[in-house]
């Protein structure tokens, strides 16, 4: 199967295409690079440009008319900057979205995989989220995937385009044979942080929200390896017909995370664990946008996908120390 992949060359994308490779398939990568580097398309299919680009879409479909799926990817993530930049984030996330997504529709591919985000979900008694929850996206960023959620669905209602929307939790660590990983010098993720601060890049880890309601005052999360991720959108695309027709819809949501809620201050005790020694501390009130968080309930990505995560916290811990480490030698800094 050949899989259109959007945002391909980023963090995720590569990691994704490299599974779906592993599983046999053929990944056709469309990005940008206004983010995502060059060197971890490494020699797959490629095309640079926008997905917005309505001439080169048709050109990619020209030259791969055997294209199966669509995987959209292709996103600004950063909540403190979507605060900041919001027109950028609604251009980009919401406008340019809505091209593709119209685009693949009259070029006759209507399955769209979407790349969505548990960070629309209201704040829950608990923390364990299902996707029938209420939703209160707290950032431009989280409104923006909320939006194209929406889009997703009328157009499923209205054209031949069908989509399942998966909402990722936390994703962190690796590529599992450390071909790519996090690539920005300075990543605003908690596990990005916590390895520069590990690695003596920066003086400490700040803990963004210390008296929020959770057991113990900072933030909860559902962290899901990055490889286990990837291997959820290969079982989507594989079973994409099989889904719907099990929903009996034209589209719909599963959650994608390990089952599992983590708080700050124990992913730092699990990081410090695995490193072998203690990280310089710092508290800060939390970031515009920050939410204090959720875990997720997989029941629906276990029955529609037949997927589970396999990889622990700190196996993903111990594959972002190794990335850490390789990322002079793939990319050329550190």
């Amino acid at each position: 199967m050949k899989v259109l992949l959007t945002g391909g060359a980023g963090y995720i994308g590569s990691i994704t295409a490299k599974a779906l490779e592993e599983a046999g398939h053929t990944p056709v990568i469309l990005d940008s690079l206004v983010s995502g580097p060059r060197a971890f398309v490494r020699d797959r299919i490629f095309y640079e440009g926008d997905v917005a680009d309505r001439a080169l879409l048709r050109q990619i479909v020209a030259e791969h008319p055997d294209i199966s799926a669509t995987i959209h990817m292709a996103a600004r993530i950063v909540v403190p900057e979507s605060v900041e930049q919001p027109y950028m984030y609604y251009r980009d996330n919401v406008a340019k979205s809505l091209e593709l997504f119209d685009e693949l529709t009259a070029l006759g591919l209507p399955r769209v995989l979407f790349s969505s985000s548990a960070s629309l979900y209201a704040t829950k008694e608990g923390f364990e989220v299902t996707e029938e929850d209420p939703l209160d996206p707290g950032s431009p960023y989280a409104r923006t995937k909320r939006m194209m959620e929406q889009v997703l669905f009328d157009l499923a209602e209205a054209t031949d385009l069908r989509a399942i929307v998966l909402r990722y939790f936390n994703p962190i660590g690796s590529d599992p044979d450390l071909e790519s990983g996090i690539y920005v010098k300075e990543p605003s993720h908690v596990l990005g942080q916590l390895v520069l601060a590990a690695r003596g890049q920066k003086p400490s880890f700040t803990i963004t929200g210390t008296d929020l309601p959770s057991r113990d005052g900072t933030g909860l999360r559902d962290y899901v390896h990055v490889w286990d991720l990837a291997r959820a959108h290969v079982r989507a695309v594989e079973r994409f017909d099989d889904v719907l027709a099990a929903v009996d819809s034209r589209s719909t949501v599963i959650n994608i995370g390990t089952g599992d809620g983590v708080t700050v201050r124990e992913l730092v005790a699990s990081f410090e664990k695995t490193f072998g020694s203690a990280v310089p501390i710092t508290e800060a009130p939390p970031r515009p946008g920050d939410v204090v968080g959720a875990y997720a309930n997989v029941d629906r990505a276990a029955s529609l996908l037949d997927w589970k995560a396999e990889l622990t916290i700190d196996d993903a811990i111990s594959s972002a120390l190794s990335w850490a480490d390789r990322r002079q030698e793939i990319l050329g800094y550190e």
